[in-house]
């Protein structure tokens, strides 16, 4: 009898959880912003290194939302690549309704970056140092041309051109050889290496090819830009 009792309890108690459980509910404004949110985020993809801050729209608290019968759902209105701004489709099932449920919401997505700028306005011929420059975190769609995201990779190079206080160094701005400079020229392979002086006859970034004139030979070569002041050529 026992047995029975605890059954017929615990019976009672399951469909009792489960009528509930199927009770239509009306969710809150927080939640459907909360929803169109995390699905936006689920596909934005980054660099570990970039800021990104997803605002989806403010709903009006006085907003008229039925009960959902089923649980609310939220998915991209369209398949296009996540930009500056999104629409979300969020919807259920209503009892109080003949037809789903369904709001637009739209969702904007800030993605900013670490870029090297300048502390100050540096005029041409500047030669690039730490105290010169500073990261910021700038907008993705501010980001154009080649930059850079860390100060070493500057450090030693020397100005182009002007740059104002707070802007961008771009690649464009720099030469990490400059026509005139003095430059070690190194031969290598891999049983030995040949050094030697030259000048370099144009300016040139790391990888590029530049034309060096070795003061020894009085030749000029063809040499790959290195480092500041180095270049070298293939054996």
């Amino acid at each position: 009898m026992k047995l029975n009792l605890a059954y017929i309890f615990l019976y009672t108690l399951l469909w009792t959880n489960i009528a509930l459980a199927q009770q239509p509910v009306t969710p809150d404004v927080s939640a459907i912003e909360s929803l169109a949110k995390d699905v936006v985020a689920k596909k934005v993809s980054t660099p570990a290194s970039a800021r990104v801050n997803i605002t989806p729209q403010a709903l009006d608290s006085r907003l008229a939302i039925p009960r959902c019968s089923s649980p609310i759902t939220a998915e991209l209105a369209s398949d296009r690549e996540i930009s500056r701004n999104n629409t979300v489709r969020i919807s259920c099932d209503s009892p109080d309704l003949s037809y789903p449920w369904q709001i637009y919401l739209s969702v904007r997505v800030d993605i900013s970056y670490p870029v090297v700028v300048a502390k100050e306005t540096l005029a041409p011929g500047t030669v690039l140092s730490a105290a010169l420059m500073e990261l910021r975190y700038v907008d993705q769609y501010s980001v154009n041309g080649e930059q850079f995201s860390n100060v070493q990779q500057l450090t030693g190079t020397r100005l182009k051109r002007r740059v104002a206080k707070d802007y961008p160094i771009f690649g464009s701005n720099i030469c990490v050889v400059c026509k005139g400079d003095t430059v070690s020229i190194i031969a290598r392979t891999e049983q030995f290496q040949i050094k030697t002086v030259g000048v370099a006859e144009e300016d040139g970034n790391l990888g590029g090819q530049i034309r060096v004139k070795n003061i020894r030979s009085n030749k000029t070569i063809d040499a790959i830009v290195t480092r500041v002041g180095e270049v070298q050529v293939k054996m």
